[in-house]
């Protein structure tokens, strides 16, 4: 602590030790700043990762069931019974409404006397003919006789396949009473209840939609399509069956797989996109029709990428940049170009080398080109300490 006295000392001295006491306040602090920019920042560093990766294009789909059917009565009847709960799985040929038979089983009943009497009629002109053959040899008839025989069994035989008929109709209008599912899959709710009127072939009933497999319909735009088309008349597309990757909306990733079956044979023109088709086995029921996907399709065949972790990308404006160490572990700057996102890290498309070694936390600790640095290397992809925790410590 200095005391200063005004005995003796003119305005200038006072200035004068002033200026030595701030010297010394000012040099003490640049001692501890030297020490502290002496001492290299740590980083932690990862090499890049080179693997071979496939190119998947990301679309939007929805799922759809691959039968879907409204369910319609063939007959005509008020409906007696509700066979089904609604919202469950059926099977094919699974009872579902049951509309008053009562006179449906009349109808067949009629005809099943309709018959029997045609069948009576036709075996006795049949009796009656084979007679007539007996007595022309004769003379005891004539043949205008026997001829009347044979047309009335011929009529006779036609009048048997008329009533089968008859009864074969009303057999299916009253089996038809009976609606059951088409299809296997989900039942929707009955669009009426019991004791409504049913006109046939009109009236839907419910609706079924099958399960397992299912549909993905997806739209890839014009120029995606082109790009395939050349792909494949280089031989550079995909072999593996069109193979698609499907993510549902709180999917993290793709985890499920199904493969192309459908494209369709034009280009919408108000769109600009065509349509496509995968089809993705559902045996646990996952996949619901009207559900919203996330849909990679399979681009070109395998090829070698070099890939980065994002928490190394910096930006500079647009363009994007990385710090890489030398064999002196000094910073250097590497401006990047950077492709999708792959499994977590980012494909590198210039910039960078397969033995580039890439600092992937601790940047915001890099002021200047030539940085000396302390790396403290890490799988690539791995948690890291973010640069503001480090900046943080290093104040501390």
């Amino acid at each position: 602590m200095f005391y200063l006295s005004n005995k003796g000392l003119s305005l200038r001295a006072h200035l004068l030790v002033i200026a030595a006491i701030a010297g010394l306040t000012i040099t003490a602090c640049s001692d501890g700043e030297d020490q502290a920019i002496m001492s290299p920042p740590e980083v932690d560093v990862a090499q890049v990762l080179v693997k071979s990766i496939r190119q998947w294009d990301e679309f939007t789909g929805r799922i759809a069931a691959t039968d879907t059917v409204n369910v319609r009565a063939r007959v005509s009847g008020y409906i007696e019974r509700i066979a089904f709960k609604e919202g469950d799985e059926v099977k094919a040929g699974d009872l579902l409404f049951v509309i008053d038979q009562r006179p449906y089983r009349a109808v067949h009943k009629s005809a099943v006397a309709q018959l029997q009497r045609a069948r009576a009629s036709a075996q006795l002109a049949k009796t009656l003919k084979e007679r007539a053959q007996t007595l022309i040899a004769s003379k005891a008839i004539s043949h205008e006789e026997l001829e009347t025989r044979r047309t009335g069994m011929t009529q006779s035989h036609a009048d048997v396949h008329m009533a089968e008929a008859a009864e074969e109709t009303a057999r299916l209008n009253l089996e038809f009473t009976e609606v059951r599912s088409p299809i296997a899959g989900r039942v929707s709710r009955a669009m009426l209840t019991r004791g409504n009127l049913v006109q046939a072939d009109q009236t839907v009933l419910t609706s079924v939609v099958s399960l397992d497999p299912v549909y993905v319909y997806f739209q890839p735009s014009e120029s995606i399509f082109l790009h395939y088309s050349r792909l494949m008349s280089k031989g550079e597309r995909a072999t593996s069956n069109n193979l698609v990757r499907i993510g549902l909306a709180d999917d993290q990733g793709y985890p499920y797989t199904g493969t192309v079956n459908f494209v369709n044979n034009q280009v919408d023109p108000d769109t600009g996109t065509i349509n496509l088709r995968a089809v993705l086995p559902n045996p646990e029921r996952i996949f619901t029709p009207g559900l919203y996907a996330r849909v990679q399709l399979e681009g070109g065949a395998e090829f070698k990428a070099i890939l980065i972790d994002q928490k190394a990308v910096m930006a500079d404006q647009n363009r994007k940049y990385v710090y890489v160490i030398d064999k002196e572990n000094k910073a250097q700057r590497r401006d990047i170009v950077l492709g999708r996102l792959i499994d977590g890290l980012l494909v590198v498309q210039s910039g960078l080398d397969a033995d580039d070694i890439v600092i992937v936390a601790g940047q915001l600790k890099i002021f200047a080109p030539d940085t000396l640095v302390r790396p403290n290397i890490v799988p690539m992809g791995s948690p890291a300490v973010t640069s503001v925790e480090s900046v943080t410590t290093s104040v501390k």
